[in-house]
């Protein structure tokens, strides 16, 4: 399972690398270390934060420490199964989402799993495509994880916003001079309006700056 995924992880790699995240961070629990070895290379590969752990009985702990946006936790394991640790994360955080996964599904712990409020339930081995399918529907429920066009609109109102303060301008003066409303400057710097060309080649001028400054390396 473990060199099956290793494979398909290589060759779906190049699709995940144009995603835009924000720092997610991910904490993975398994007690085969052989899995978690996997797990972090596979999801640090895609652009995560990613800490493991091979003993259950550490995940509360560790997640009071770690504020983590998501867990992917094992179902099967000895000592403290999967629903066990679930339980116990529930008492203590009811926000982060938690992914199970496991060799041995069956329809009561996929239930009890949802009752549980785990966000998914998946069964190993898994296809990488479709796993990443499952986490980008948990982050973009969060605002965790951006569209491309999301990820141009933020790239432009940061260069914007740096741009101005290293001018010394204020929006206000900025507006002035691009005879643009300061409401709309505003917006754009906050990635929540889309600029058309002509208002960013004002925004441009008025920085006295090119266009193309303002896409920053998008």
């Amino acid at each position: 399972m473990h060199s099956q995924m290793q494979a398909e992880t290589l060759t779906a790699r190049s699709t995940s690398a144009s995603r835009g995240f924000s720092s997610a961070r991910v904490l993975v629990i398994d007690d085969d270390r052989d899995v978690c070895e996997f797990m972090e290379t596979f999801l640090e590969g895609d652009g995560f934060e990613v800490k493991t752990l091979s003993k259950p009985e550490e995940a509360v702990d560790e997640i009071r420490r770690g504020e983590y946006h998501l867990v992917i936790l094992d179902l099967m394991m000895p000592g403290m199964d999967g629903l066990s640790v679930l339980e116990e994360i529930r008492k203590h955080d009811s926000d982060v989402a938690v992914v199970i996964y496991t060799g041995y599904p069956s329809l009561e712990t996929a239930v009890r799993s949802m009752k549980l409020d785990a966000i998914d339930y998946l069964k190993k081995p898994f296809v990488p495509d479709e796993f990443r399918e499952v986490i980008d529907r948990v982050l973009r429920k969060k605002g965790l994880l951006r569209s491309p066009e999301e990820e141009l609109l933020r790239s432009i109102g940061e260069n914007i916003r740096r741009l101005r303060h290293e001018r010394g301008l204020t929006l206000k003066q900025l507006g002035r001079r691009a005879s643009l409303s300061v409401s709309l400057l505003s917006q754009i710097e906050r990635a929540e309006s889309s600029a058309s060309i002509s208002s960013l080649y004002r925004v441009a001028t008025a920085l006295d700056t090119r266009i193309s400054d303002l896409f920053g390396d998008f």
